[in-house]
């Protein structure tokens, strides 16, 4: 009889290394100086490539093997299979070569950011888009070298079944957007009033306590882009940035990072050390943070718990704030060219723009020197504007430089789930507005740990939405959502 602890115990050896890098990879984000970006690379690669050939390795072979005769349909056997096959496609060199490439892209994408210079950022932005074209060509795909890259984040979606998805969403999404963006937009000028920067973290702190992230499992700290990464399910990491004079910034950044935060801090324990020991697919990812952002970080029920408090810790900007002005005001709808701080409403059309662009970059049909020229051209057909300056249009978002190419549609996918699963919820424990007024997040936390978290890989991402919900995935309960919610706000709009 096959002993699978053999396995287990061999793949936790290429876990750890994988981990050990994760950990620099946060330091670099988080704290390390400017001048350890050299040395930095080459420890992030060394790392890598070993966690490669470990897990590639002919011992591997020979173990899952073993496993499978035995036990064929174990979920760690079933993954490290899948994990395997891809993970033998790659040779140790490109392993290497991309994690060094993406360690040196993070400090030259900040740099970009910082000073406005896209020119900065060019070459390492081609060297990983060369990268990830020579990934999935050895990964093979059907239609488009973007399917290969769709699978890492989102397993078995292909840019056919997308390109239908996004479609019949847009088609759906770009009237509402429009008739909300024809009415007249609420004040939200005290929301960019001053707020001081160690008031807000405080305030961010307080409320992932409050929401159920645990402290003695995890942490929050600053980046240039809010990100969460996790070593284990004992240890998770955020983080958020501050605005002074922004106060959703910092805010729903914590909100949307800590949905990831739960999920991971619930993963069942007994996953520690294995493949199934994260999130199953980014979809269902996004989820969990778009949920907690929206649904209930932008629910009229949260904010009369929260409004109370933000105006004792903020009394100069929320002086006199009516909980009904607030409320509109952390729901306006207006275009506006940075997707963090995008309402829900047209946030999806920033997804949209974003995969259109990657996917040409990917394809070979855009050239990264004319990819500023092709972002503000395409903000200009889908949003009406265009961003001020590189900072705040191609070089807003950090994934480029991490090599995530056929990430960015997870968010869309995951808002169209974080609606099937907050009603899936509703259903079962009743109206959560009762529960969110009162500050009483455990019934929800608990009813996602219990349906979504505690998976892990061990479940698909379809098989966990059609179990919690009785639906695959499906645009019309968030397009309801949407209706109700913001008919209400904007009752002249006609929703």
């Amino acid at each position: 009889m096959f002993d699978a602890s053999a396995l287990r115990h061999h793949l936790a050896t290429a876990h750890d290394l994988n981990a050990s890098a994760t950990v620099l990879e946060w330091d670099q984000e988080t704290y390390m100086p400017d001048g350890g970006e050299d040395a930095r690379a080459h420890q992030v690669a060394t790392l890598r490539r070993l966690a490669h050939e470990h897990f590639a390795s002919d011992t591997t072979s020979t173990l899952l093997a073993r496993a499978e005769a035995e036990t064929p349909a174990d979920p760690l056997v079933v993954v490290a299979r899948r994990d395997f096959d891809r993970a033998t496609l790659l040779p140790p060199r490109l392993v290497a070569e991309t994690a060094e490439a993406v360690a040196r892209a993070k400090s030259a994408w900040r740099r970009a950011r910082e000073t406005n210079t896209f020119s900065v950022f060019a070459p390492h932005l081609e060297r990983l888009v060369a990268l990830n074209v020579e990934r999935a060509n050895l990964a093979g795909f059907a239609d488009t070298p973007y399917d290969a890259l769709l699978d890492l984040y989102e397993p078995g979606l292909t840019a056919r079944v997308l390109d239908g998805v996004l479609g019949d969403l847009r088609r759906d999404l770009v009237p509402i957007v429009e008739a909300l963006a024809a009415q007249p937009r609420p004040d939200d000028a005290f929301l960019r009033a001053r707020y001081p920067t160690e008031t807000q973290w405080t305030f961010t702190l307080d409320v992932l306590r409050d929401v159920g992230f645990d402290f003695q499992r995890g942490r929050q700290d600053l980046s240039a882009h809010p990100f969460t990464t996790s070593f284990a399910p004992a240890d998770v990491r955020l983080t958020t940035r501050v605005d002074e004079h922004f106060f959703p910034t910092a805010f729903f950044g914590t909100l949307h990072e800590a949905g990831h935060g739960l999920y991971e801090q619930g993963i069942d324990e007994h996953y520690a050390r294995t493949l199934l020991a994260e999130g199953t697919s980014l979809g269902m990812h996004e989820s969990q943070s778009r949920l907690w952002e929206n649904q209930v970080g932008r629910s009229r029920a949260f904010w009369a718990h929260y409004l109370p408090q933000a105006q004792r810790r903020f009394p100069d900007a929320l002086a006199g704030v009516s909980l009904d002005a607030f409320y509109r005001a952390v729901n306006a709808v207006e275009p506006s060219p940075i997707r963090v701080e995008a309402d829900e409403v047209t946030y999806n059309l920033h997804i949209m723009l974003r995969t259109d662009l990657e996917r040409a970059l990917v394809e070979g049909r855009l050239a990264v020197a004319d990819l500023p020229e092709a972002w503000n051209e395409a903000y200009r057909d889908v949003l009406n504007l265009v961003p001020g300056t590189d900072a705040l249009g191609v070089l807003q978002d950090v994934h480029w430089s991490l090599g995530t190419f056929g990430y960015f549609p997870t968010y869309t996918l995951g808002t169209l789930m974080s609606a099937q699963l907050f009603d899936a919820a509703e259903d079962a424990l009743g109206p959560m507005e009762g529960y969110v007024e009162r500050g009483d997040f455990l019934p929800l936390l608990g009813w996602m740990r219990e349906h979504v978290h505690r998976y892990g890989r061990a479940k698909s991402a379809a098989a966990i939405l059609l179990d919690a919900t009785g639906q695959s995935l499906d645009a019309a309960p968030w397009l309801a959502y949407i209706r109700t919610k913001y008919g209400a706000l904007y009752p002249g709009a006609g929703l």
